[in-house]
């Protein structure tokens, strides 16, 4: 954690928005306990760019070309577990909100935000790891109600079928094997393999990988192999 009067919070901003990355720098430029340090397109640039450099936070966009913010998210708090990570999008979405808080992400913005409402978000992620809102209390609110259903509705709807593309890369994915070897395996490109796990995801109601594994073992995919 960051002590007052010490050196600048340091930041990474990663969007493929190259006006939005820098609308936001010049926005907060003026805020002298705030430093970014580096900026990244998508998800694997980032990752590329941690490797040289950790920041105290990272504004990162959720849609994103190559690798998502979604998908990167889980990635970076398995490897820097300490960096805050502040979710930015143009969506309002308090189903999207509730799975990337269980992802790890310490807040959540729209793009829409005003500077200062992002300046305070930064500020209170390090200082108290999490910044919530009104977006993220409705969010987590919901998800507690939702919660006390018995069988949660997106449970409760009809069996998920999966196609024979899908169902090969959860196999794959269960073997442990990499995005870039599930894609050589099945000649897709990697970009691919990855808008399909996604669609996995949606379509089974995981919101992990993990909780990807854990549907193919009970619904016995990995045991056809």
């Amino acid at each position: 954690m960051k002590q007052e009067n010490s050196d600048p919070i340091q930041v990474i901003i990663a969007d493929d928005h190259v006006l939005f990355r820098a609308g936001v720098k010049t926005a907060l430029s003026s805020k002298k306990d705030v430093k970014f340090i580096a900026e990244a397109d998508n998800g694997m640039h980032l990752l590329t760019l941690l490797k040289a450099v950790v920041p105290d936070v990272i504004l990162l966009d959720i849609e994103m070309p190559i690798m998502t913010g979604i998908n990167v998210l889980p990635e970076i708090k398995k490897l820097y577990p300490n960096v805050k990570i502040i979710m930015l999008t143009m969506l309002n979405d308090h189903s999207m909100v509730t799975q990337l808080m269980e992802l790890g992400a310490n807040s959540y913005l729209t793009k829409d935000s005003d500077s200062e409402v992002i300046y305070e978000a930064i500020k209170t992620c390090v200082e108290q790891e999490y910044f919530f809102n009104d977006i993220t209390n409705k969010a987590l609110l919901t998800n507690l109600k939702e919660k006390h259903n018995v069988v949660p509705q997106h449970l409760a709807a009809a069996e998920v079928v999966l196609n024979e593309k899908e169902t090969t890369i959860l196999r794959l994915m269960c073997e442990e094997k990499s995005t870039k070897e599930i894609a050589d395996i099945v000649d897709l490109s990697p970009r691919t393999v990855e808008s399909i796990r996604d669609k996995l995801k949606v379509k089974t109601g995981a919101k992990s990988t993990a909780g990807l594994i854990m549907y193919a073992v009970k619904h016995k995919i990995i045991e056809e192999m």
